[in-house]
């Protein structure tokens, strides 16, 4: 398991756990939240890792190109 720290965008300041894929965490990450009552798609990509406490922390970045747009409140599902 890894932490995926969300550093702006939709999910600014929100973490997530996540698994490991073959012992190593995901580049590049989609999160489904709600926006304005309907989900929608959000792209992250992977900024750094580092190693808090023994616990894998992975910072991600908002791909707002490839994302659903938004101006509303995102609620996440």
């Amino acid at each position: 398991m890894y932490i995926a720290e969300f550093i702006d965008g939709p999910l600014e300041g929100q973490i997530d756990s996540r698994a490991l894929v073959r012992g190593k965490h995901a580049p590049r990450i989609s999160m489904v939240a709600a926006v304005g009552g309907l989900e929608s798609v959000f792209w992250y990509d992977e900024v750094d890792e580092r190693d808090l406490n023994g616990q894998r922390r992975v910072r991600y970045a908002f791909d707002k190109g490839e994302s659903d747009p938004v101006d509303t409140e995102v609620e996440p599902l």
